[in-house]
């Protein structure tokens, strides 16, 4: 198994926890406003990944933290377009239009980077466009919010693929402290435009926690780490599994049901994981020396 088929299991699981992460966002929701609950996600999974690895992130150098600072930033406006986009549209809607970073990645490491797409990757993301990324004029403000959140995330994937390329950069300091960049600058905004407060109810506090521990702390540790063995166009078709998971547990948990379009494109997602993951080059080389 290569290191990048490795790091694509990672992600696919981070990914898990990012669709669960609609779900405990709405619950959430109930109780705390938008920049209170990121504010208790990302210091929260902050605090546990120090305490529990003190010793390695003690000794972080500048240029990780200068990556951290411009991923971290990057990260509030994914969170800002994410949240408030929960609040405004639909679960399974969120999770569709969020997934929308696996087009704008290719076009901006493209603008940005002159990194030109291959052949496989603009058939990839094509086959992903073909999902029902459908704008609803009922919840315009909310589906323009997600929006942003796939532009952003986009961003946060570019930046991240450039930070890991360098030596200097340590990969799980990177994704430690980018957590306590985004809960800092978080904190402040709740304090600016709302009145931060502790959950109230227990399921509530549960969904927090849940948040702050998997769908925040291991996911966002475990990008960069995995990162350092894909790049960021690749990163972005993985994350198309984002809202087939999120539409998953919407189904089973809020009872929301997709359009047969919404199940084809769930399905057409799946098919470009696996095109991806395909080496049809070995594939090829494999079937000529068996005919030799």
């Amino acid at each position: 198994m290569t290191k990048q088929v490795r790091a694509d299991g990672i992600l696919i699981l981070v990914t898990l926890c990012w669709g669960v992460s609609y779900l405990l966002m709405d619950i959430s929701l109930e109780e705390l406003d938008p920049f209170t609950l990121n504010a208790f996600r990302f210091l929260g999974a902050f605090a546990i990944a120090a305490m529990i690895s003190f010793k390695k992130i003690k000794t972080v150098n500048k240029v990780t933290l200068k990556y951290s600072l411009l991923v971290g930033f990057a990260l509030v406006f994914v969170y800002i377009g994410a949240t408030f986009g929960v609040k405004y549209t639909s679960l399974s809607n969120s999770g569709f239009l969020c997934a929308l970073t696996v087009i704008f990645t290719p076009i901006l490491g493209w603008i940005f980077f002159r990194k030109s797409p291959g052949k496989k990757l603009t058939f990839v993301v094509i086959l992903c466009f073909g999902d029902d990324f459908s704008i609803n004029m009922n919840h315009l403000k909310g589906d323009l919010l997600c929006l942003m959140c796939a532009v952003a995330y986009a961003v946060d994937l570019l930046l991240t693929e450039k930070a890991v390329s360098h030596e200097e950069v340590d990969a799980y300091n990177l994704g430690v402290f980018q957590l306590g960049v985004t809960g800092t600058l978080n904190l402040i905004m709740a304090f600016m435009v709302e009145t931060p407060q502790l959950p109230e109810t227990v399921h509530v506090w549960s969904a927090v926690i849940f948040l702050s521990v998997f769908c925040t702390g291991v996911a966002f540790v475990l990008q960069p780490v995995a990162q350092q063995y894909t790049t960021a166009s690749h990163v972005g078709v993985i994350f198309t599994l984002e809202p087939v998971f999120a539409a998953i547990v919407a189904y089973f948990f809020a009872g929301e049901v997709l359009s047969p379009k919404a199940y084809l494109g769930a399905i057409l997602m799946l098919a470009s994981i696996f095109i991806m993951e395909i080496d049809f080059k070995t594939l090829k080389e494999k079937k000529r020396n068996k005919e030799v």
